[in-house]
């Protein structure tokens, strides 16, 4: 294995997270937001490129507020869905997002004002999880790239994160839970081994 602990952790921040490359700015209340509806499609068993095509799709079409996609009712989600590849979960993700954007609207008033409105991380968690098909995956994907922008945005590290952390000697998978698990989906699952970006570090490696 090569290099120190900040050389590993350097390496991490340096592979983009999800929301970065789908080009949103975390800091930004609308793009939260996106973010939140690119989860929703990410946390499906479905590649993370048609998860990212369908997601573009979305904002070609302007579906980017929670009214806008109650405006645009079933069918034109399904339409948009299905235009990104989404089609094996495109009838119940459109009303999976339809039930959700308007229990998110009519209980919370908006997703700024249900994080402000939560006691604490879990709290925060159940709030999200209320929302119809955000599941406990979808919220792990949403909040581990907002830790350090909310506060209360504190999920516990996923299985994946946690098995990377204990290949990799990282003590702390929190932080770039993001990294460690796109790492295992992009690199591990695939058996890229050779051009994984951390295998330097990795203890099953060779």
């Amino acid at each position: 294995m090569g290099g120190g602990a900040m050389n590993l952790e350097e390496a991490l921040r340096r592979i983009p997270t999800y929301s970065q490359e789908l080009g949103l700015d975390l800091h930004e209340p609308q793009d939260r937001f996106k973010w939140l509806l690119a989860s929703i499609l990410f946390a499906k068993r479905i590649s993370s490129e048609i998860a990212k095509r369908t997601f573009r799709r979305f904002m070609e079409e302007g579906l980017d507020t929670p009214e806008g996609i109650l405006e645009a009712g079933w069918d034109r989600l399904v339409e948009v869905l299905d235009s990104g590849g989404y089609v094996r979960y495109d009838f119940s993700t459109a009303s999976n997002l339809l039930e959700a954007m308007g229990r998110l609207l009519r209980a919370y008033g908006g997703l700024e004002a249900l994080y402000e409105g939560a006691e604490g991380p879990r709290d925060l968690e159940g709030r999200l999880r209320s929302l119809k098909g955000f599941g406990p995956v979808g919220v792990n994907i949403f909040l581990r790239e907002l830790r350090d922008i909310w506060p209360k945005a504190d999920p516990e590290p996923s299985d994946i994160a946690l098995e990377m952390a204990e290949k990799l000697g990282l003590r702390d998978p929190k932080p770039h839970e993001s990294a460690l698990v796109r790492i295992y989906l992009e690199f591990c699952k695939r058996r890229r081994c050779d051009e994984c970006p951390v295998g330097d570090w990795c203890g099953e490696r060779g």
